[in-house]
């Protein structure tokens, strides 16, 4: 429980901060941090920007984390830490969010630049407003309306902000957890708004595996006037593509805790072979992205993708290589009625006056880290599911309001 006249000032306070939020929500858009992988220089530039503007703020100073890495120009990826002391010192609430984006794909299809926030009928628009910078901004103003206030949170609040979640958090959360350790307690309650719906009534308490798999074929290039002279790897691998839609009939398992209830298996991305068109390729490569209900182990998904491949192989006289970019079992999940899905269920109602009721999702989040080593994170975000789409945005109102979700947490017994 809370006191009510203590709330309604915090309410009251975040309630005049949209037009500040905006404006974060513009500087940072404006500062892309695109992880190596995805053709950036990571999220340095984006982090100190964040560590001046807290200052500025009047946060306490904050603490880093910062993860080697030569591939960028500072070479660190930066994680960064702020904490603003509550009645009880023995325990934290976190908010952890993320600073690295995604590319913005087809400039085409953009109405302005990404990199240039507009705001149009209540929403923010531009690369990274909603994934994730609507409740970094959100927690930040959050915990901004405590000091404002002059009020002394009951739980010490923690804004965590990592990077590399977009490219599987080696360099974020993961190499955190490895190395400061210290920052976290087994009775902290950890919230991941990193994932959500519309309403505000899904708080993500489990997730499938994962499977991201590289698959590389490779055959014999020649002319295609003359194709008994080559191996032609882009045939063998469509034949591949096809052979892989058998693996939703032996995974057949469906979970109703999870949203679609089934495990997935989809080819995605596919990188370019030859350039002209009178040339049978060699080599060809293309990506498959499975989520995979947990009751089955990743290992023996990919021994029967390997089967597959083996077929495709003596068929076509080709040789397939199979290279996971990411594999991971997925952790226990975070109990439901554990005491952050608790208080998530009790913010959220006064908040929004919606029902929250624990789930599992296909798609994964850094919660997954959390639980990995054991600490029972929840996800939790209303939000509009524009990550990663063109002319992404966020709703002021989901902006505000997840502010306010987070100031009740902050204030909770």
């Amino acid at each position: 429980m809370i006191e009510d006249r203590t709330f309604e000032r915090i309410r009251s306070r975040i309630d005049g901060y949209s037009p500040d939020m905006i404006r974060l929500q513009a500087a940072l858009t404006a500062i892309p941090a695109l992880a190596p992988e995805n053709g950036g220089d990571g999220e340095m530039k984006k982090a100190a920007f964040l560590v001046e503007a807290l200052r500025e703020m009047g946060f306490p100073p904050a603490e880093s984390c910062h993860a080697p890495d030569g591939r960028v120009s500072d070479g660190a990826r930066p994680n960064i830490v702020v904490r603003i002391p509550g009645r009880c010192a023995d325990r934290t609430v976190w908010v952890m969010t993320h600073t690295d984006i995604v590319p913005p794909g087809e400039l085409k299809l953009w109405e302005k630049d990404p990199y240039e926030c507009w705001v149009r009928d209540g929403r923010v628009y531009g690369r990274g407003t909603e994934d994730n910078q609507q409740d970094l901004v959100a927690s930040i103003f959050a915990a901004k309306a405590f000091l404002d206030e002059g009020i002394v949170p009951e739980s010490t609040i923690g804004i965590l902000l990592a990077a590399d979640e977009e490219t599987g958090s080696g360099y974020g959360l993961d190499y955190v957890l490895e190395n400061r350790r210290d920052w976290f307690r087994r009775n902290d309650l950890i919230v991941v708004p990193d994932a959500g719906n519309e309403e505000g009534s899904m708080i993500e308490v489990a997730e499938k595996s994962v499977l991201w798999l590289r698959v590389r074929v490779s055959g014999r290039q020649c002319h295609a006037s003359r194709p008994a002279l080559g191996r032609n790897a882009f045939r063998a691998a469509s034949h591949l593509v096809v052979r892989l839609d058998g693996l939703a009939g032996i995974y057949a398992a469906r979970d109703p805790l999870y949203d679609p209830p089934e495990s997935t298996f989809e080819p995605t991305k596919k990188e370019a072979n030859v350039p002209n068109v009178n040339t049978i390729p060699g080599e060809d490569v293309f990506y498959l992205d499975c989520r995979v209900l947990p009751v089955y182990p990743v290992d023996d998904v990919l021994a029967t993708i390997r089967g597959m491949a083996d077929q495709v192989e003596r068929q076509f006289g080709v040789t397939i290589a199979l290279e996971p970019v990411q594999k991971s079992d997925a952790p226990p999940p975070t109990a439901h009625d554990a005491p952050v899905v608790r208080a998530l269920e009790e913010a959220v109602r006064a908040v929004y006056g919606v029902t929250a009721t624990p789930r599992g999702v296909g798609g994964g989040t850094v919660a997954a880290v959390f639980r990995k080593y054991g600490y029972p994170a929840a996800v939790w975000s209303r939000y509009c599911h524009m990550a990663h789409q063109p002319n992404e945005y966020c709703l002021i109102e989901n902006m505000v309001g997840n502010a306010k979700v987070y100031a009740h947490l902050f204030l909770q017994k």
